[in-house]
Formats: C-alpha cells, sequence, structure tokens
C-alpha cells in the first residue's frame, strides 16, 4: 500500500478509536503481507493483539471468496476475542482503481460492558436465578457450530493455520497425524477454500503438521486450483 494512503487509513484508525471510545477496535490491515498484515491498530487490548499480527481466518475467508468483489464491506458478523467473548465486526474493502483489495479497515465492537449494565438493570426487577436462566446473554450461547465458524483473532501465521488444520480436521474426523493421500487432498482442498494459502509461510507450516514436503503440498494444490479452474491469484 502506498505510503501515503498508510498514513491517512492510520490517521483514520486513530481517529474512529477516539471518536467510538474504548469499546471499539479499529484495525487497518495491509494485504500485501498477509501473515504480517497489521499496519495500525487502536484499543487492540479487545483482541489482544498488536502491530504485525496476520489476517483472520474470516478474513482469509473473504479474500478466498472474493466477497469484495460483490460489496465495498462486509458488516455486523460474529467474532471471538482472546478471551472467549463475543465481538460484532465489520471490514471495508479498501481497493484501487481496478477494483483489487489493497487494505481492509475492521472495527470489532465489545459490548461486554453494556450486557453488565443490562444485568443490573435485569435484576433490579426479576429474581437473579430468571435473570441468568431466561434473560441474560453472553459468550457461552453462541451455539457451538457457530462458534466454531466466529471470526478468531491470533498473532502469528502459524497460530492461525494450526487453527484453521485443527477445525477442518475435526470437522471430518481425521486425525492429521494418520492421513491418507486423498485424506491429505480433502483436507488441503478446505484449507485453500478458506484462504489458508494466501498468508506467506503457510504451505510450508502446513507441510510440517501434515507430514509432507512443500513439494507435495504444490502439487496438491496444483491440482485442486486445476480442478476448480482457479489460478491461484486474488
Amino acid at each position: 500500500m502506498d505510503k501515503n494512503v498508510l498514513k491517512q487509513y492510520s490517521l483514520l484508525v486513530d481517529f474512529l478509536a477516539a471518536s467510538l471510545g474504548p469499546d471499539y477496535e479499529v484495525v487497518l490491515h495491509d494485504l500485501g503481507d498477509s501473515a504480517k498484515s497489521i499496519v495500525a491498530i487502536a484499543n487492540g487490548y479487545i483482541s489482544g493483539r498488536s502491530l504485525g499480527a496476520p489476517l483472520t481466518t474470516k478474513a482469509l475467508e473473504m479474500m478466498a471468496g472474493r466477497l469484495y468483489e460483490k460489496s465495498d464491506y462486509y458488516i455486523n458478523y460474529t467474532s471471538l476475542s482472546s478471551d472467549n467473548r463475543l465481538l460484532r465486526s465489520s471490514s471495508l474493502y479498501i481497493k484501487d482503481k481496478e477494483g483489487k483489495p489493497l487494505a481492509l479497515l475492521c472495527i470489532n465492537f465489545d459490548d461486554r460492558r453494556y450486557n453488565e449494565l443490562n444485568s443490573m438493570v435485569l435484576k433490579l426487577c426479576h429474581p437473579d436465578a430468571f435473570v441468568e436462566k431466561h434473560l441474560l446473554k453472553n459468550g457461552n450461547t453462541l451455539p457451538q457450530e457457530e462458534r466454531e465458524e466466529a471470526e478468531r483473532f491470533l498473532n502469528s501465521m502459524e497460530a492461525v493455520t494450526d487453527s484453521v488444520i485443527g477445525a477442518v480436521a475435526a470437522s471430518k474426523g481425521i486425525p492429521v497425524d494418520r492421513l491418507t493421500h486423498e485424506e491429505k487432498l480433502d483436507i488441503i482442498s478446505a484449507l485453500d477454500k478458506k484462504g489458508l494459502f494466501l498468508l506467506k509461510g503457510a504451505v510450508s507450516h502446513v507441510a510440517e503438521v501434515l507430514k509432507s514436503s512443500e513439494a507435495s503440498i504444490y502439487r496438491y494444490l496444483a491440482k485442486i486450483q486445476k480442478q476448480n479452474g482457479k489460478n491461484g491469484q486474488l
């Protein structure tokens, strides 16, 4: 991303955070380096991330699915903080003149303080047990399948890769230490759909986890992309 553009959007990160308040994390991702994409962040304590953290699994899926071709933004999706609290997230695609995505401007809202206030108000007019059983909503109320699909904030390419591999393997009931050729192909196809290989260094780490060579992973990818008619480019 151009240095002047980066400077302006970094200023916007600070402006939005100062305007919205401490419950809003604002993040700027440079898509030129997916493995160390965060170039500006305000209120990073919400997700537990800092400068140089990679793209999230949700952002990788957005890029792999080319959602930026259908809209200029993706709003109000669920994410999880580092301590498993639910957040409401939204992302703006920053594009060049040809419509190619250059960066993401993301806002993650933590409503914990409002839920605590809501709890206090409800308990003024209901018994605590009734409120806790029937009325309170918190991070533990999200169905398990939705929690598994929620965006997670991680601080390294390896952590993102392990998270995606673990989720895919679990969904298919396949132990990663005893995979056949077809099972590896199946997992790599799922990882490709999730955009994992947009991360620099992901091929090497996937090869290590799946007990394969990097050359084998590239052969799997070439076969998958040929089958799908893809060229591997955004």
